[in-house]
């Protein structure tokens, strides 16, 4: 199942997505007489989403998604956690050997970002930077897992783009104010369920800016495999349902780059993950 948050006329709702149709949560509820909850946490992990999953095949899609704004598919995770050169390709582009064991970047929750929204970025950054990234979304709270155990506890995937400014960072010497403006982590579109992903380690991935092509690898080339990444995760920390793992970026940012290209306003940004969907959004600097 693809399940989107969603927005219309200032009516936030959520639902389920098939191409360019929607179901809404007031139609589920409609067509199957079970009073759904308005939260879409709530309805993702405490039991309702497996209520109306047996029932998913009869249901009908009565809405159109272009009727609707994207919103960010998980609201007020307890975490956002980021690994960084978890790729091997992008690890080699920077002369470095991906790490054995998660290095990683906590976002503020106030980094998410529609799937259709503008990355507003402040006027004193120059050098403002993209990274693709496949995002799963922890279904159940764990802690100490194995990677058996973990691959039970993934929800779903979505597309998220760690945007990143690297000026601050160079400066900073760390991670955490460079990615953490607001509106850094567009996401989405929507949460596809694991079990429409037979091998999240073979998707495609593709990042256009304004048409030409900066990213195009594979998730093969991670390092990390993602019942790895949450194994490791909780052994370090609980892991609660809803938190948000982004396990790294492909070569072809700019970071360290002597003809890099930065972003600059009004550039367009469009990501694919394979059978994820797309994010397309516009840089607004203010």
């Amino acid at each position: 199942m693809k399940i989107a948050r969603l927005l219309k006329e200032n009516m936030e709702t959520y639902g389920f997505v098939n191409e360019d149709k929607v179901l809404t949560r007031e139609s589920i509820a409609t067509q199957t007489g079970i009073p759904i909850p308005q939260n879409i946490k709530d309805f993702l992990f405490d039991g309702w989403y497996n209520e109306i999953k047996q029932k998913a095949s009869q249901l009908i899609y009565d809405g159109k998604i272009s009727d609707f704004k994207l919103l960010p598919p998980i609201p007020n995770p307890s975490k956002i956690i980021c690994l960084a050169f978890n790729y091997k390709d992008h690890a080699k582009e920077q002369n470095l050997i991906p790490p054995d064991e998660p290095a990683i970047i906590i976002k503020p929750r106030s980094t998410l970002n529609g799937a259709t929204s503008d990355i507003i970025c402040p006027s004193f950054v120059s050098k403002l930077d993209y990274e693709i990234e496949l995002a799963l979304i922890i279904g159940k709270d764990c802690k100490n897992i194995s990677e058996e155990e973990a691959k039970k506890i993934i929800f779903g995937y979505m597309i998220l783009n760690d945007a990143s400014a690297r000026d601050i960072q160079a400066k900073d010497k760390q991670f955490t104010r460079a990615k953490g403006f607001d509106t850094f982590a567009p996401c989405g579109p929507w949460i596809t369920t694991s079990d429409e992903i037979s091998d999240p380690h073979n998707l495609k991935m593709i990042t256009k800016v304004n048409g030409s092509i900066r990213q195009n690898s594979s998730t093969s080339n991670m390092h990390l495999k993602v019942a790895s990444i949450v194994s490791i995760l909780s052994r370090v920390m609980t892991l609660e349902k809803g938190d948000i793992i982004s396990t790294g970026t492909p070569a072809g940012v700019m970071l360290n780059k002597p003809d890099a290209v930065f972003l600059k306003n009004g550039d367009k940004i469009e990501m694919e993950i394979e059978s994820l969907g797309k994010l397309k959004n516009t840089i607004k600097f203010v």
